[in-house]
């Protein structure tokens, strides 16, 4: 196993993390943003106000996403365990 391939497997499993974890992050952001929006424009301050909806938002994403984020690590898992002997060898 060279240094390159190494380095491009890193690469690979880096923007597989990116791809998969960026819609429930945006998602979180978005529904942050107008939560804080309506909290500022009504001036209310309540803590549990910021957090349950970005919990039910992520959780309503992962539903909808899920299967398409775990066929991705599995596309993932199965390409570098079909390449295994050229790693090794």
């Amino acid at each position: 196993m060279t240094v390159a391939s190494v380095l491009e497997l890193f690469r690979q499993a880096v923007w597989l993390l990116l791809t998969v974890a960026a819609p429930l992050l945006g998602i979180s952001l978005a529904v942050g943003f107008l939560v804080s929006l309506f909290q500022a424009t009504t001036q209310i301050n309540e803590q549990t106000l910021t957090f349950v909806p970005k919990m039910v938002a992520v959780l309503l994403a992962l539903l909808l996403l899920g299967p398409w984020m775990l066929q991705q690590l599995v596309d993932f898992t199965s390409g570098i365990l079909g390449h295994l002997g050229s790693f090794v060898g």
